[in-house]
């Protein structure tokens, strides 16, 4: 990663609008991490074409 690399911090990436958002500023060049809430149910079905681990 260089100095210029933009970084962008997503909570709640697995929804609709965090997803969403983070596919966008992929598109723009930027370093994604995302935090999603803690729930019953494992769902990252709208950001699984984007995960990186």
């Amino acid at each position: 990663m260089n100095a210029q690399a933009k970084v962008a911090l997503i909570t709640g990436i697995t929804g609709q609008d965090g997803s969403y958002l983070a596919e966008f500023l992929l598109e723009k060049g930027y370093i994604v991490h995302g935090i999603k809430r803690r729930a019953s149910s494992f769902n990252t079905q709208r950001v699984d074409h984007i995960y990186q681990d």
